[in-house]
């Protein structure tokens, strides 16, 4: 909260970074938030450990997977409804050989 409202109000872009899951296993990315929001409709993206999703026209979409997680496994994890981009691809992590 405290200033949050001021940093997301002027930004273009305000990307999420967060854990995917709770401790309990239970969905973090719901579909609909049950605290209360600093800035409806801001986020543009979401980064976890497991994916990275954008918002585009008003649709969550999958568009990077870490590697070694599937698709089955993301949907599980995530409560809200979610688009697979058609240029769905693995996450580059820095300094891993593939």
């Amino acid at each position: 909260m405290g200033g949050a409202m001021d940093l997301v109000t002027g930004a273009r872009h305000v990307i999420v970074a967060m854990e995917h899951a709770t401790k309990d296993g239970g969905a973090r990315i719901l579909k609909r938030c049950d605290l209360p929001l600093t800035a409806a409709r801001k986020v543009s993206a979401i980064a976890t450990e497991l994916a990275f999703f954008r918002f585009i026209d008003g649709k969550l979409v999958l568009v990077e997977v870490a590697p070694g997680v599937r698709l089955d496994e993301i949907r599980a994890r995530t409560e809200a409804e979610f688009i697979v981009s058609p240029q769905c691809q693995e996450m580059k992590v820095p300094g891993r050989v593939l």
